[in-house]
């Protein structure tokens, strides 16, 4: 055990393999620190208690303590295996994560109840947040049935219409949770209503461009093509039918959305209608972020924990490989 270094991966097909790996990490070099902004929250203190238990994570959890050993009494939990630290308020629960993050003290900052906007103004502070320089996205993975292999979907959280120079960087940052995550090189579709470049559609046009950028190596480790439709995208059927000749078509990894709506629709129709398992993780920080709807199921809370505890092992490796 001792010997792995986790530098080298098999590409993670489903969530049980990539709960697996996770255990793993945690197996050899013990329990991840999660720093949680304003934890007084029940699907919160249920996942990261899950994934204590588990042996995934050391929680330190930021807030009300008072309310937060009375909602972790109510459920059942022990606070006496809960880290608590006092915050006045929310926003200062972010500031007091965040800071936990970028001192090293912890590996992983995840939100709690604290508003989105107060969330990101802490990680992104100048002078003690977890700026890179690069723009921060969230990346939706989640697992199909009838497919060989994890999606990962991206932004439909954090960007809200983003323009040309802002949708590389989506794409860059959701190739780098692939690569985390072992697959390496994504096949990256970028979305639109059509499979053909028409002038009248801004985001077909620049789909175009990016899948250019991408053949003359402007953008790195992974074959792009768009704009496809999500069903050649994703159906090597549909491809065959409308003629459709790429090595994405039918056999995309990331599926690149054009704006919030769609993506947050997606996400949303995959987590109610389909059930799926599905985790995210923001990317383009320092440090992995998991930063979930206050709505979104316990699992999908657990399952995001158990990939920032893999990204957070994996990604100096990838940074290092670029």
């Amino acid at each position: 055990m001792e010997a792995l270094d986790f530098k080298e991966i098999q590409p993670l097909r489903d969530m049980t393999g990539l709960l697996e790996l996770a255990r793993l990490i945690a197996q050899v070099g013990g329990p991840k620190k999660v720093a949680v902004a304003a934890a007084e929250e029940a699907h919160v203190i249920e996942a990261v208690n899950e994934a204590r238990i588990e042996g995934l994570v050391h929680p330190i959890l930021f807030g009300n303590p008072e309310r937060i050993r009375r909602i972790a009494s109510e459920l059942g939990i022990r606070t006496q295996n809960l880290e608590i630290r006092h915050a006045k308020n929310p926003p200062e629960a972010a500031e007091l994560a965040t800071q936990a993050v970028s001192s090293g003290e912890a590996d992983i900052l995840m939100k709690g109840m604290v508003q989105s906007s107060d969330f990101l103004r802490a990680a992104l502070n100048r002078e003690w947040g977890l700026r890179t320089g690069r723009l921060l996205s969230h990346v939706l993975i989640y697992e199909a049935k009838g497919y060989d292999r994890l999606f990962f979907m991206s932004d439909g959280a954090m960007n809200i219409n983003p323009d040309l120079k802002a949708k590389i960087q989506i794409v860059e940052n959701a190739v780098t949770l692939a690569h985390v995550l072992g697959v390496n090189p994504p096949k990256v579709a970028l979305l639109a209503a059509v499979e053909v470049v028409n002038p009248e559609m801004d985001t077909a046009v620049e789909d175009a461009i990016i899948a250019k950028m991408a053949d003359r190596g402007q953008i790195k480790g992974a074959v792009i093509d768009g704009p496809l439709a999500l069903d050649n995208a994703v159906s090597e059927e549909a491809a065959r039918i409308k003629g459709i000749k790429s090595p994405v078509a039918g056999k995309a990894d990331i599926l690149i959305v054009d704006n919030i709506d769609v993506g947050n629709v997606f996400y949303k129709s995959l987590i109610y209608f389909a059930r799926v398992r599905g985790a995210g993780l923001i990317m383009g920080a320092r440090a992995p972020m998991v930063l979930t709807s206050r709505a979104d199921p316990e699992e999908v809370k657990f399952l995001s924990l158990a990939t920032a505890v893999i990204a957070a092992e994996r990604l100096p490796y990838v940074h290092e490989a670029v």
